[in-house]
């Protein structure tokens, strides 16, 4: 990919298309026991609650008229009694769905912040870290919800449509067919909307991608910035990407209320023509005032589930520009990555060899070209050039940061790339440029690159290192925490 900044749009490299939904349904599919019993649970409720408007034409069309109080009670209870089913049901449906969602967005950061750790120093060069931490955190909050609580609504949705229909004929099949007339017209405009809206929603994740993006670079290189007096020029670009995202967001969210008012409008044309028809068309004498007015709720039942979905469906939409970008993280290829039958290095001498080879960042720019360099073991050498000589370059694929397009590289004779990565790099020593520190205490930073380091290794080693009695001088010694990046210590202070 090419190198990308903040103020450039991201393109996607793969178009998205509905195999993503079969991945997802990896991570929905760890969970569809508690998702069915969660669908069962908000289908009963939401079938039982279909009753109360055979409720209310019983009430208006016998019991009012025979003063039945007797049954006029009954309905009562029965309505009471639906309302108990319909929030018990509900409140146990929210704490699954909860939980699943909860989960859902664990799995999927889990493997997206593992694949991350996989990729090569490449793909970080040509990206800014708020591109990347945006697609870990917002997105896949973002996602979630219609991967859980999406998925449910829907199924759920279709089943009360269905209910609701035969329900209507059951009551009265005119009114009914003047009530389902009006769904193909909003599923043409769903149809025509479509395109419009995925390309909205995909330009307001590129303009929330950039705005991320040098937000993090901006507080990163907040010293920088003061030294210079930057605050105004930087201001400044910051409120051309806020408001890129703000238009970006106003056309998506426009395009997306449009499928919303559509439906808001179909429904009133049809509680209109319904009414009409069975006050005047029909007559009372056909169809009673009950009929009408349980005919008037199933109407408003029928048409909130379409609007739910319609909702759903932007959702959706919206979400499938971020679920995208999720998947082209997860699909970037470990070019650097350990062969199937990589050897573990054994103990070695440390003879090192550059074998003729030749080496670009970027395709069509070489740094390196026919480059031939052997070091004994046990000897000692400098490189020494000029600024973008390649000297860091020669450390980088000696440490396979990155691999060679040409040539070998040899340790013990052994090429390094029939070697697994980690046993390579853990017989290194190599001092950064940059320092970098992590938040946490002097001694678990230390001993970041062991696992199994004791404290008594960490002290050995900084006494052979000459830093041990400085470090017993910090406020807790090897305990004392260092904020992010080292930023309550010194420049100097941190290099040691």
């Amino acid at each position: 990919m090419a190198r990308n900044k903040f103020d450039v749009d991201e393109r996607l490299e793969t178009p998205f298309d509905f195999r993503h939904l079969k991945r997802v349904g990896v991570y929905i599919g760890k969970h569809k026991w508690k998702m069915l019993l969660a669908l069962l649970l908000s289908a009963l409720a939401s079938v039982t609650s279909l009753a109360v408007p055979k409720i209310t034409q019983t009430v208006m069309d016998v019991a009012v008229p025979q003063k039945n109080v007797d049954l006029l009670l009954k309905m009562a209870l029965a309505f009471m009694g639906i309302i108990i089913v319909g929030i018990v049901f509900t409140v146990i449906r929210s704490r699954i769905m909860a939980f699943v969602s909860q989960q859902i967005i664990y799995d999927i950061r889990k493997d997206l912040f593992a694949h991350l750790q996989q990729l090569p120093f490449a793909y970080y060069d040509s990206r800014p870290a708020g591109k990347i931490l945006v697609r870990v955190i917002n997105y896949v909050n973002s996602v979630s919800d219609i991967l859980s609580n999406g998925i449910i609504n829907s199924i759920l949705e279709i089943i009360n449509i269905i209910f609701i229909v035969v329900y209507m004929y059951t009551t009265e099949p005119t009114l009914a067919t003047i009530v389902v007339a009006g769904l193909p017209i909003f599923v043409a405009i769903i149809i025509i909307l479509k395109p419009r809206q995925r390309r909205a929603w995909q330009n307001q994740s590129n303009k929330n991608s950039n705005y991320n993006a040098y937000l993090a670079e901006s507080i990163d290189g907040v010293r920088v910035s003061e030294l210079f007096a930057r605050q105004d020029v930087n201001c400044s670009i910051m409120q051309r990407l806020a408001t890129a995202c703000r238009a970006a967001w106003l056309k998506a969210i426009y395009i997306s209320n449009s499928v919303w008012l559509s439906s808001e409008i179909i429904t009133q044309i049809v509680f209109t023509l319904m009414y009409y028809a069975g006050v005047y068309w029909l007559g009372g004498a056909v169809v009673s005032f009950g009929v009408i007015l349980a005919m008037g709720q199933y109407v408003s039942r029928f048409w909130q589930p379409i609007t739910n979905l319609a909702n759903i469906y932007n959702s959706f939409v919206n979400n499938m520009a971020y679920l995208e970008r999720i998947f082209e993280t997860m699909d970037e290829p470990v070019v650097i990555d350990d062969k199937p039958n990589a050897e573990t290095l054994p103990p070695i001498t440390g003879a090192v060899d550059y074998n003729n080879i030749t080496f670009g960042y970027e395709e069509g720019q070489t740094v390196l070209k026919d480059v031939d360099l052997h070091v004994k073991a046990g000897e000692s050498i400098a490189l020494v050039g000029p600024t973008g000589a390649g000297k860091t370059t020669i450390i980088n694929l000696l440490m396979r940061f990155y691999d060679v397009d040409s040539g070998e590289i040899t340790l013990d004779h052994k090429p390094i790339k029939d070697l697994t990565r980690r046993s390579l790099r853990l017989n290194y020593s190599m001092v950064l440029q940059d320092t970098w520190l992590f938040t946490g205490t002097v001694y678990e930073n230390i001993a970041y690159g062991s696992e199994k380091a004791t404290r008594e290794d960490v002290e050995r080693v900084c006494k052979a290192c000459g830093i041990h009695d400085y470090i017993r001088t910090l406020p807790a010694g090897y305990e004392t925490v260092l904020e992010d990046d080292g930023a309550n210590i010194s420049k100097g202070q941190k290099q040691l």
